[in-house]
């Protein structure tokens, strides 16, 4: 479904990702992990063509996506969701899924008013439903809770159809209980919309009990790749990143 071959990236004398491999099978739910500046944000940028690589190959069902735009990455079927939401202020919850749904099926959006019933109605009312959205339907997106905010902007991301959708650390700014519905929401999102769905998150209880697998950088280079008992076991993640907090991981 998605491979990454061979890819570089710098800025500067600065070396961010360095010959990353990677393959992200159909269907898959996996997390990337690793300390701050591990380069796990900018694998991001590089496969949703916000940067372009200075070498390497970004293969999407075995076409190289290198080189297309942000928007032509995007119809090819990767979506992204932030860590900080980007959402529309002045539209409901409804509004700002139905534009997205507009835009994505090459109709034009009327930002005054109300959108057109017709169009991508069922799509619009089933993202909402799929987020549990609808109890904030009409509500305008300035108004929603931080955790709303961050569902309405992966509910942007799937009005766009995506065969693989990235999450960008979706429990940041949230609290323990609030973190894990985000959670079970992604979960969902994974078994019933038949994605390929990769996050970066940084608690480790998360990852571990989520993560079908898990990929982990260090220094921009691919330090180890496996399931959860491999990566709580692995000496060189342990000293890179877990730390004493393996013990507890382990237990």
């Amino acid at each position: 479904m998605l491979q990454l071959e061979n890819l570089h990236k710098s800025f500067g004398g600065v070396v961010a990702i360095n010959d990353v491999t990677l393959n992200f099978p159909a269907g898959s739910l996996t997390a990337v992990i690793g300390p701050n500046g591990a380069g796990k944000t900018t694998l991001f940028n590089l496969i949703t063509g916000r940067f372009a690589p200075d070498g390497g190959r970004i293969l999407l069902d075995g076409v190289d996506v290198v080189g297309r735009s942000p928007r032509a990455v995007v119809r090819a079927g990767i979506g992204r969701a932030f860590q900080v939401a980007s959402l529309f202020p002045t539209l409901t919850v409804r509004e700002s899924i139905a534009g997205a749904v507009q835009a994505h099926e090459g109709r034009a959006m009327r930002l005054v008013g109300r959108f057109p019933q017709a169009a991508g109605q069922a799509r619009t009312e089933r993202v909402l439903a799929l987020l549990r959205l609808e109890r904030a339907a009409d509500v305008l997106s300035a108004n929603l809770s931080h955790g709303d905010q961050k569902l309405l902007d992966i509910g942007l991301a799937l009005a766009l159809e995506p065969k693989v959708l990235l999450l960008d650390e979706p429990t940041a700014g949230m609290g323990p209980e609030e973190r894990w519905q985000m959670m079970e929401t992604v979960q969902l999102l994974w078994r019933e919309g038949g994605l390929t769905l990769v996050f970066i998150e940084h608690d480790m209880d998360i990852v571990f009990k989520v993560a079908q697998s898990i990929r982990v950088l260090s220094y921009g280079a691919v330090l180890a790749e496996g399931d959860a008992a491999a990566i709580r076991a692995n000496p060189a993640v342990i000293e890179a990143y877990l730390g004493k907090s393996a013990e507890r991981h382990a237990a």
